[in-house]
C-alpha cells in the first residue's frame, strides 16, 4: 500500500503510529471500560497538530492535505476508535466548515483555539425528530435586535460532553422550509447552554456523546456562520469531509482487528498445530485482509480527489459505505478467529467489534449513502 504514498505520507503514518503505540494503546482498554475521555492524551495531541490537521499554519494548524488527514484518523482509530472519532469530528465537521464559510474574525477567534486543541468542537445537527432527514430540524435561532435567541434540543452529539464550540443547525426563518436553516455558533458557558447526560453507548465509549440543549441562549449576530439560509449547504459540505473521516476510522478499526486475528492465529493451537495452519482460518484472514485493503484504497481515492480540487462527494459516500460495512465484517471474523475468547473483554477484538458497528450509523447511515450513490449514478 505504501507504494501509492509519497514519502511525507509514509513518514506521517510512521510518526502517528509511534505516538499511538506509546501514548494511547496502553490506556485504550481502560478508557473504554471507564467511559472516560483521555484528557492526558488529548493534551499531548494538541502540540502535534492532530486537532488542526488541515488548518493553515498561520492559524496554528498543521497545514496538511486530505490524504494525511485520512492516514492520521486511521492510525488513531487503530488503537482507539473513540479517540479517532473525537479528532475526526473536530477536524472534519467543525473546523472544515469554519474555514470554508467563516469570516476572518471567526477563523481567528475560534479556528486558532480549535486547531491547537485548546478548545474542542462539536457538530450539532441531529434532534429527536430529525436525523437522516436533516431538513426536519426544529431548533430555532430568532433575531432579537443585535443577537440570536437559540432554542434547541440536539442529541447524540459527538464530543458533546467536552465541547467548547458547537455548530448549531437551527431555523432562522421558520416559514422558509429547508431554505430557512442556518448555522450559528454557540459556546459552552453561555447562559442557556446546557450539556445533557452522557449516553451509555455500546461502543466508542471513551467519546463523551451527549445531548446539547439551548434555552433562550443569547449569542451575537456575528456568530452566524456564512449567511442565513446556508445551513444545509454548509452541513452537506461538512459531511462530505466527515464521511471520509469516518471511512478512515473504519479502516483503522478493521486493521487493528486483522492484526489481532493474525497474531492470535499464530499462537492458538488446536489439533496439534497453530490454528493459522487450518484452511478455514486462512480463508477468514484472506477475506479480512482483502476487505481492509479495498476500503483503504477507496478512502485514499476520495482524499486524493479532494486534494486535487475535484468533486469527491460520490467517492466519499462510497468509501464510507464500503469501509463501515467492511469494518463490521472484519471485526466479526476477528471475533470468530478468537472463538470464545473473542467474546471476552480480556481481548481487544471485543472492543473493535463494538466500535465498528456505529460506523454504519453516524455521518449518514448505510441506507442514506446508498441513496446518495444511486442518485449520482443515475444522474439525478
Amino acid at each position: 500500500m505504501d507504494v501509492l504514498l509519497k514519502e511525507k505520507h509514509i513518514s506521517i503514518r510512521r510518526t502517528v503510529r509511534a505516538f499511538c503505540e506509546r501514548e494511547i494503546k496502553p490506556v485504550a482498554g481502560e478508557i473504554d471500560r471507564q467511559a472516560r475521555f483521555p484528557w492526558e492524551v488529548a493534551d499531548k495531541m494538541g502540540p502535534l497538530g492532530y486537532f488542526g490537521i488541515q488548518v493553515p499554519r498561520e492559524l496554528g494548524g498543521a497545514g496538511l492535505d486530505s490524504l494525511s488527514y485520512a492516514i492520521i484518523i486511521e492510525e488513531l482509530s487503530r488503537v482507539s476508535g473513540a479517540v479517532g472519532l473525537c479528532v475526526s469530528v473536530h477536524n472534519s465537521v467543525v473546523l472544515y466548515p469554519l474555514l470554508a464559510f467563516g469570516s476572518d474574525e471567526q477563523k481567528e477567534t475560534w479556528g486558532r483555539a480549535l486547531a491547537r486543541g485548546e478548545k474542542i468542537g462539536a457538530f450539532c445537527l441531529t434532534e429527536p425528530n430529525a436525523g437522516s432527514d436533516a431538513a426536519g430540524i426544529e431548533a430555532t435561532a430568532l433575531r432579537d435586535t443585535d443577537h440570536y435567541l437559540l432554542n434547541a434540543n440536539k442529541v447524540f452529539v459527538t464530543n458533546g460532553g467536552i465541547a467548547d464550540i458547537c455548530l448549531i443547525f437551527a431555523r432562522t426563518d421558520p416559514d422558509a422550509g429547508h431554505k430557512g436553516i442556518s448555522v450559528v455558533v454557540a459556546e459552552r458557558g453561555t447562559t442557556g447552554f446546557v450539556v445533557g447526560d452522557l449516553e451509555d453507548l455500546c461502543g466508542m465509549r471513551a467519546n463523551p456523546v451527549s445531548s446539547i440543549r439551548l434555552y433562550d441562549c443569547k449569542v451575537p449576530l456575528t456568530n452566524l456562520l456564512g449567511r442565513e439560509g446556508q445551513g444545509l449547504r454548509i452541513g452537506m459540505a461538512a459531511l462530505d469531509t466527515g464521511r471520509m473521516g469516518i471511512a478512515a476510522q473504519a479502516v483503522g478499526i478493521a486493521q487493528a482487528a486483522l492484526e489481532e486475528a493474525v497474531q492470535y492465529a499464530g499462537q492458538r493451537r488446536q489439533f496439534g498445530v497453530p490454528i493459522e495452519k487450518h484452511q478455514v482460518i486462512r480463508m477468514m484472514i484472506a477475506d479480512m485482509a482483502t476487505q481492509v485493503d479495498a476500503a483503504r484504497l477507496m478512502v485514499y481515492r476520495a482524499a486524493l480527489l479532494k486534494d486535487r480540487g475535484l468533486p469527491f462527494s460520490q467517492e466519499a459516500a462510497m468509501a464510507k459505505l464500503f469501509a463501515s460495512e467492511a469494518a463490521c465484517k472484519v471485526t466479526d471474523l476477528a471475533v470468530q478467529v478468537h472463538g470464545g475468547y473473542g467474546y471476552s473483554k480480556a481481548y481487544a477484538v471485543e472492543r473493535y467489534y463494538r466500535d465498528a458497528r456505529v460506523t454504519r450509523i453516524y455521518e449518514g447511515t448505510s441506507e442514506v449513502h446508498r441513496m446518495v450513490i444511486a442518485k449520482g449514478v443515475l444522474g439525478k
